[in-house]
């Protein structure tokens, strides 16, 4: 009931924050999710609906980050998202970070990237993440976190390493074409994390996938604040 109260004042406080933008230009949007009102709100959101995990992503820098700052990471966001959209086989979100600003998930199903039980990336996979690693290369003030998932066959052991290995397989293919490993993270998370219910196959084929996050770093907010970021 609680979260049914607060998640009500979320949206009633997102419908008027909308409301008020008459214009419908996609950079614009972007910004006004990555200024200090809409970003508030979708950390709000996310960390209810996530656990917490919503509002956990990128590395918080402390302070108060500014509406005007949020507007250009948002739209440098924008721009990357739209990028990454054009890749086959990704699903492209934009999300929250830690800092209350727009940053983008990128979901592989790891039946592209790998085949049944292995962490070796397929040919096919690694079209797709050169196209990655090419966009990447174009934002080098962010951050990338990438988390391995498995569905519940077998051990936790045997998933945890199973996640951290895949994980750790697109970690070195990026770096392998130019991603610095100083800007990237990984961690498995065995099948603890599931997005859909593992009774079925539909739902375990759901739940093996990389998730990979990109975070404005401090490189680039302290850009955005000084209104140097292009």
């Amino acid at each position: 009931m609680k979260n049914l109260k607060a998640l009500t004042a979320i949206v009633l406080c997102a419908t008027i924050l909308l409301s008020s933008c008459s214009t419908t230009k996609n950079s614009t949007k972007g910004g006004v999710i990555g200024g200090a009102g809409g970003a508030l709100l979708g950390a709000g959101i996310g960390a209810m609906m996530g656990k917490g995990k919503g509002a956990a992503i990128g590395a918080a820098i402390g302070g108060t980050v500014g509406a005007g700052t949020g507007i250009l990471i948002g739209k440098k966001m924008d721009k990357q998202k739209a990028e990454l959209e054009k890749i086959e086989g990704a699903k492209v979100e934009t999300i929250t970070d830690a800092n209350n600003l727009q940053a983008i998930k990128v979901t592989f199903d790891s039946g592209i990237l790998f085949a049944t039980g292995k962490s070796d990336l397929t040919a096919a996979s690694k079209s797709a993440l050169l196209k990655f690693a090419a966009s990447l290369k174009e934002t080098p003030e962010t951050d990338i976190t990438i988390y391995g998932h498995t569905d519940n066959k077998g051990s936790h052991d045997l998933n945890f390493k199973l996640s951290n290995d895949r994980a750790s397989a697109v970690s070195s293919f990026l770096t392998a074409n130019g991603i610095a490993t100083t800007r990237m993270t990984t961690q498995g998370k065995a099948y603890d994390e599931p997005v859909a219910d593992n009774a079925t196959e539909a739902g375990r084929a759901q739940n093996r996938r990389v998730e990979i996050y990109i975070a404005a770093n401090k490189q680039m907010i302290e850009q955005a604040q000084q209104g140097t970021l292009k």
